[in-house]
């Protein structure tokens, strides 16, 4: 199928792409890498009378280096976020993460940006953005504001992104020292999103458990750690009965729950047993 006729504008600036958003109000949609909204427009699910480009804005596609954090820009693709050696390096969860996205032609395409404000359930990048604790930041005619990702994304394909607004980047705490992580996925085939998605770090101290595909945002679980380490069988039941899947005919609530369990404890026991 082909698109619904539209209009096609590409701004050279951060400030002329937000008076286009609020010129052209409600009929106009942004587009990055178009991984989402591009099949979405091609099945008509979506029919914007006017689509505004973001790929010739200077600036948005750059990793920054902080002190405690990394500052990722919006258009930077996921194949940058996965192969960047600052990203590997710093944030090691998130490159492991960025690399089971899709095919390698989507992750060329896709951006961080369009991820995140797609806010799909299933999706690798909120996931990890909200294990994380990222901050997330968006541009509007109000200024600039960041958003914590735990109050970021609201439920399914939802954020808490006004219409006027253009997220901008993305900054994501490094991993600490000592700090172990893990990345675990079950889909049907390679490239498809996810069934169920666990991402975890465990440091001396504590241990942050995000659980995608499960819900229809991602589920944050937090615990303290004591001296023995955390025992991945008893926190795989628990993250089990933590998540409330809505029923499906295609994937029984009940078969997601068990994939909880089983990714979940597969994910604490690579973080035991790594160095």
């Amino acid at each position: 199928m082909k698109p619904a006729p539209f209009r096609y504008h590409r701004p050279q600036s951060l400030d002329e792409a937000l008076a286009l958003l609020a010129g052209l109000g409600a009929d106009a949609k942004l587009i990055a890498g178009g991984q989402s909204l591009g099949p979405m427009m091609n099945m008509r699910l979506a029919q914007p009378a006017e689509l505004i480009d973001l790929n010739a804005l200077p600036g948005l596609d750059g990793i920054r280096d902080h002190p405690d954090s990394l500052e990722i820009g919006a258009l930077a693709c996921h194949h940058t976020v996965a192969s960047s050696p600052v990203v590997r390096k710093c944030c090691p969860l998130l490159a492991e993460a960025a690399q089971t996205i899709g095919h390698y032609a989507i992750r060329s395409r896709g951006t961080l940006g369009g991820s995140l404000a797609h806010a799909d359930p299933a999706a690798q990048l909120p996931l990890v953005a909200a294990t994380l604790g990222a901050e997330i930041a968006v541009v509007g005619p109000r200024g600039e504001r960041r958003i914590a990702a735990g109050e970021f994304f609201v439920s399914l394909m939802t954020t808490a992104l006004e219409p006027d607004e253009i997220l901008v980047s993305a900054r994501f705490p490094k991993t600490a020292p000592g700090e172990r992580h893990a990345y675990a996925q079950f889909s049907r085939r390679r490239g498809d999103f996810a069934l169920v998605a666990v991402a975890a770090t465990l440091s001396s101290r504590a241990l942050r458990l995000g659980i995608g595909g499960a819900e229809d945002k991602p589920v944050l679980l937090t615990d303290t750690v004591a001296g023995g380490g955390p025992d991945p069988a008893a926190l795989a039941r628990k993250a089990r009965e933590a998540v409330h899947p809505v029923e499906d005919p295609r994937v029984p609530a009940v078969y997601r729950r068990e994939l909880v369990e089983v990714l979940t404890r597969r994910a604490l026991q690579k973080c035991l047993s790594s160095n």
